[in-house]
């Protein structure tokens, strides 16, 4: 426009400009008066009346791209781009003139073209994709077209986006940059008044994210370790980086990353919803189920590898399922600490009424598949050392029904002391077996595996021999004390002092090799019934109980 038609242009824009700034005060004087605050609308009446035309105009071309949704965002993003500078440099100063504060004609602009493609978009596309989605001859049809549609969608946001932030976007006021992003530069603004669509979009990327997992699990290798982990953590709109973040001692399977960044590029489609209710509801029924039905993959998985102590590969198994439970929490807690996250729990919270769950868990908002991944890597870890420690006891039954071995009367030095043949196999697999774990399983886990199977050990073999009224003599007390000495040496490469975590068995050989004078002050000491607990404390006796100290002392003889 030039000469008098851009004069006449400019004069009516600045009047409707004007007349705008007169109706926002009129409006906040109002709203002062009744305790209220307005929020901020990046509308503004001249820019949307610039558009009406145009929309009219492209109506007719979208009406022949039903079916190639593509061009229609083509078309919408270079008549922005292609105005945007000129709608900037002209249409701003007189912005500015009619005292419309922290308005900008770049953001008006964008928002208002964004609008008129969702306004097609929600007449004409989205009701004949929700009618061919309820359609069950041509439902799968639908579904890849309606994937297609919100994959364009998120592309076109990214793109409408990108045009405001560049160059002045960058100082905008924070609470106008990042509002405005979400309630009204994106065509997802559609589902704020259609939950029926929010439920179909839902269901269509539940169902897509169930059928790429299926294909993943069917393949061994996706149970591997993955060994490219170890990435750092970066920002949450990298999602493979974000993801990744981790370290390679989690010994986690493939197939638990590959899910989780299922889970989270479906918490990254929805981030443009205008609401954060909405956001909620998208999150927990898409990614959240979908992290419940990888538990039960998981499950399905464990119960269909017997626990077979013997068998190495069904151990590896168990270790995978296992490690991807452990991953899963961890990644989990990390997500739930994101301010996204926490803002989202915090409305949640607030729209529920009556609140039953613990208050906190309740703070996290991945609280409930967290607690379903750590309930099955607590219970498959104690399957594991069930099943250790039921070996040992099948294998050292001989040897702990064999009293005589305890009370031979040979004298003591007069040959070296040997294991017990009885129990050198149950020592020799539990060797062989820890070590296999090891391989296999996250530390965490290896650490509270093999600290509960010595404390299984520990109170298995006291209640074996010493509750079991078998009589000690030295030579017995040696070869005890050889045998043990044996099963400290097979948790030795996991901590400096292994018997400090039997404390039963180090207690008992403690009262076995006292002296007979000892002995009988001991005696002396616990038949007086006075502070028996403080006589036993004195000798280093620690976790032996009176009674039990008393039982093993009067058990104990002597070489004559």
């Amino acid at each position: 426009m030039q000469g008098k038609k851009k004069d006449s242009y400019s004069q009516s824009f600045l009047s409707l400009c004007t007349l705008q700034h007169l109706q926002t005060r009129r409006e906040q004087r109002q709203l002062s008066l009744l305790g209220k605050n307005k929020e901020t609308h990046l509308s503004l009446w001249a820019i949307d009346e610039l558009v009406s035309p145009i929309a009219s105009q492209t109506e007719f071309h979208f009406s022949k791209w039903s079916d190639q949704p593509e061009f229609m965002f083509a078309l919408v993003y270079k008549i922005t781009q292609d105005f945007i500078v000129g709608i900037e440099d002209i249409l701003q100063p007189l912005i500015d003139r009619a005292r419309l504060v922290s308005y900008s004609a770049k953001e008006a602009w964008v928002s208002a073209m964004i609008l008129l493609i969702s306004g097609f978009l929600a007449k004409r596309v989205f009701p004949s994709l929700a009618d061919k989605y309820n359609e069950k001859t041509i439902k799968l049809e639908a579904m890849s077209s309606w994937l297609h549609l919100i994959d364009l969608i998120i592309a076109f946001d990214k793109r409408m986006q990108s045009l405001v932030t560049s160059e002045s976007g960058f100082f905008l006021v924070e609470s106008l940059r990042f509002e405005g992003f979400s309630k009204f530069w994106s065509v997802l603004l559609i589902f704020s008044d259609r939950p029926d669509w929010l439920k179909i979009w839902s269901k269509t990327e539940l169902k897509d994210a169930v059928r790429k997992l299926r294909e993943e699990v069917r393949s061994e290798n996706s149970w591997l370790i993955n060994k490219k982990q170890g990435i750092g953590i970066g920002s949450h709109k990298d999602s493979e980086q974000y993801v990744l973040s981790t370290t390679e001692d989690g010994k986690s399977p493939i197939i638990a990353d590959f899910s989780l960044k299922i889970a989270w590029k479906m918490i990254e489609r929805c981030e443009n919803l205008p609401s954060t209710v909405l956001r909620v509801q998208f999150i927990r029924s898409t990614a959240g189920r979908f992290l419940r039905y990888f538990s039960d993959i998981l499950v399905l998985r464990f119960n269909n590898s017997e626990v077979d102590p013997d068998d190495d590969e069904a151990l590896m198994r168990l270790c995978g399922c296992i490690n991807a439970a452990s991953y899963c929490v961890s990644k989990l807690e990390d997500w739930s600490d994101e301010a996204n996250f926490i803002e989202m729990k915090i409305s949640e919270s607030k729209s529920k009424k009556n609140v039953t769950e613990d208050a906190h868990n309740y703070s996290c908002f991945f609280w409930e598949e967290i607690n379903n991944f750590a309930e099955l890597e607590t219970n498959w870890v104690m399957e594991v050392i069930s099943v250790l420690l039921q070996q040992f006891e099948t294998l050292s039954w001989d040897y702990l029904q064999n009293k005589e071995l305890f009370q031979e009367t040979r004298i003591s030095g007069s040959m070296d002391v040997h294991v017990s043949g009885d129990i050198v196999e149950a020592l020799d697999s539990l060797r062989s077996r820890l070590d296999v774990i090891k391989l296999g399983i996250n530390p965490k886990d290896f650490l509270d595996l093999w600290r509960s199977v010595a404390d299984g050990l520990d109170h298995f073999i006291f209640r074996s021999i010493f509750m079991n009224d078998v009589k000690f003599c030295d030579k017995g007390v040696e070869q005890f004390d050889a045998d043990m000495r044996s099963l400290f040496l097979i948790f030795q490469p996991y901590c400096l002092r292994p018997e400090a975590f039997f404390p039963c068995i180090r207690d008992s050989l403690e009262l076995l090799k006292m002296v007979k004078e000892e002995r009988k002050h001991l005696l002396g000491l616990l038949s007086k019934n006075e502070r028996r607990a403080n006589c036993l404390r004195l000798y280093g006796i620690l976790r032996v109980s009176d009674v039990e100290a008393e039982t093993i002392l009067r058990n104990r003889g002597f070489t004559v």
